[in-house]
């Protein structure tokens, strides 16, 4: 098993200011828009964009929630161990609002299928978007594309993209392992 360092802690950084000036071009003052962290690693993301946006670039009023899609996947029977289901916190009105998936890494796009699926329960979006930090492009089994990427990754199925924050790893790292 090998791994290589993709971003480090400053250019994750500057990747997450990026990503954020580019929310603040298309939704300005962000009155009509809802950013959906995606559990359980997207709420990380979210988390760190709202306090970039709303501490660096002063927007305020976000309004921010959190989507468990785990029973919404077209895989969650397939496999041996029970499923830990995480908290859907979406205490916001999202009818006709502006939504923006939050997702730390885009890989086949099945988790953003689920999440299409479950944000319905809570209304019906004027608008979806999706934000990625990481999008291994030639891994695709759904058309699905982001609208917002922190970086392209081109990775063979073997590999694996990991993802690390501060808040729960103690690092602000993303690595390329390769199993083989």
């Amino acid at each position: 098993m090998s791994q290589k360092v993709l971003l480090n802690a400053k250019e994750v950084n500057i990747i997450l200011h990026r990503l954020a000036c580019q929310l603040i071009e298309k939704h300005t003052d962000f009155t009509d828009t809802v950013l959906i962290g995606i559990q359980p690693r997207g709420k990380f993301l979210a988390n760190r964009l709202v306090k970039i946006l709303s501490e660096a670039y002063k927007i305020k009023n976000i309004q921010l929630g959190y989507l468990d899609i785990t029973f919404y996947r077209d895989d969650f029977r397939r496999g041996d161990k029970p499923l830990e289901a995480n908290t859907t916190e979406v205490d916001v009105i999202i009818e006709n609002k502006k939504v923006v998936f939050i997702d730390d890494v885009l890989y086949t796009g099945r988790s953003i299928r689920a999440a299409l699926t479950a944000i319905q329960s809570f209304g019906r979006p004027k608008e979806i978007e999706l934000l990625t930090l990481i999008d291994r492009r030639f891994s695709r089994h759904l058309p699905i594309q982001p609208d917002y990427k922190g970086r392209q990754v081109d990775t063979i199925n073997e590999e694996k993209v990991v993802v690390n924050w501060q808040e729960n790893n103690g690092e602000d790292k993303i690595y390329l392992i390769n199993n083989e």
